[in-house]
């Protein structure tokens, strides 16, 4: 009986060592992954912290489509939307039909800086 009870907890410290090993491969395996992900798609990673940067300014709210254009240069207008949204930005127009941008976090500074007008 001893030897069943040793034998059965061999086989229980082997089954614990062997699904922590594959946990850790696993573990790394992902994070490896996430690099190479990360590296591949760097361009678009650096363009939504610069549109971060931009529209995060303490001055200023909102940033016209043309200025955001201007400084995030290298984008299609549509792929340039595209990043501004994964960014967090909602597009608003202007009584003159210009396109402007502001980070949707940003709104209630906004509203607030609208009434003291």
């Amino acid at each position: 009986m001893t030897e069943t009870i040793i034998a059965a907890s061999a086989g229980i410290i082997g089954t614990l060592a062997g699904g922590w090993v594959s946990y850790l491969t696993q573990r790394a395996r992902l994070k490896n992954e996430l690099v190479k992900i990360r590296e591949e798609n760097r361009t678009e990673f650096q363009a939504e912290k610069t549109v971060l940067y931009y529209l995060s300014h303490k001055g200023y709210t909102d940033r016209s489509f043309e200025t955001l254009k201007k400084s995030l240069g290298g984008f299609e207008d549509d792929e340039l939307r595209k990043i501004l949204v994964r960014a967090g930005a909602v597009r608003t127009y202007r009584k003159d039909g210009s396109e402007w941008w502001r980070l949707l976090a940003r709104k209630d500074e906004y509203l607030e800086k609208k009434r003291k007008l």
